[in-house]
């Protein structure tokens, strides 16, 4: 447990339901025990309703993340889905520091057939969003993505730039961003941690993706962030494709963890 990126204070909670549940007991009911632990605390953060649901006019969904995570890649592919769907869909090329950013969006938006704003490199993030969402209204498109900027920095600008980003989508729409999506690349382990602690303490994130899961029984952060944080995890990202983007699933995740089927 304590090797398998889930924390400390996870595997220790997860010890002492074996020892308070399981003591004298066989390895047979040890492992049963173990798996009901993980389950109730995965149980916890499995998203409720319809993944895809949208609450506005535009759906409004901020994406979050430092760079390497596979941010951009899920915002296509989630385009991608909500197209599939049925729903139009406009990109927002918010991570305007990183010319490789908009660049790729830019691929992901012809790959899965959406429309992509952008601004050339350096220009404010807060004024792309403000332009996503006016363009999205006048094409009365049904959902709006929008990129950050995925720098490593210290707690204070980050505030002020998805503070600033914020404000200026609400005052165009009153309860945008309907979503705050927080991508973390699972290989990353504890650093997975400290980087959703840095990321809830300056915005309200609304749910988790788990990005570079090459399959279900991988990533043990997954179990330490229901302790942490609370937040559902909604998504999975489990390879490089337009499809390779799965909704969570908690038994199922716990069934492939112990080699089960789910």
């Amino acid at each position: 447990l304590f090797t398998a990126d889930l924390g400390v204070a996870t595997a220790e909670s997860l010890l002492e339901a074996v020892r308070s549940r399981a003591k004298g007991k066989d390895a047979a009911a040890v492992r049963g025990v173990l798996r009901e632990a993980i389950a109730e605390k995965l149980g916890r953060v499995q998203p409720q309703g319809e993944p895809l649901a949208t609450r506005g006019s535009p759906h409004v969904v901020l994406v979050l993340g430092v760079n390497g995570s596979g941010k951009t890649t899920t915002i296509g592919k989630l385009a991608g889905r909500y197209a599939r769907s049925g729903k139009t869909v406009v990109l927002g090329a918010g991570d305007t520091f990183r010319a490789a950013a908009v660049e790729q969006l830019k691929i992901w938006g012809e790959r899965v057939g959406c429309d992509v704003i952008a601004a050339k490199q350096g220009s404010d993030p807060a004024a792309v969003a403000f332009d996503t969402v006016k363009a999205a209204i006048a094409r009365k498109a049904d959902v709006a993505i929008i990129d950050t900027a995925g720098r490593l920095q210290t707690k204070k600008p980050l505030m002020e730039e998805l503070g600033k980003i914020h404000r200026i989508l609400s005052r165009e729409l009153p309860e945008a961003p309907h979503e705050a999506l927080l991508v973390l690349d699972a290989n990353t382990g504890q650093n997975a941690i400290s980087q959703a602690e840095l990321f809830t303490d300056v915005a309200k994130v609304t749910g988790l993706v788990l990005t570079k899961l090459d399959g279900t029984a991988k990533g043990g952060v997954i179990v330490g962030l229901p302790d942490r944080f609370g937040i559902p995890v909604k998504y999975v990202g489990v390879g490089e494709g337009v499809d390779d983007l799965r909704d969570f699933d908690a038994s199922e995740f716990v069934a492939a963890l112990f080699g089960e089927d789910a």
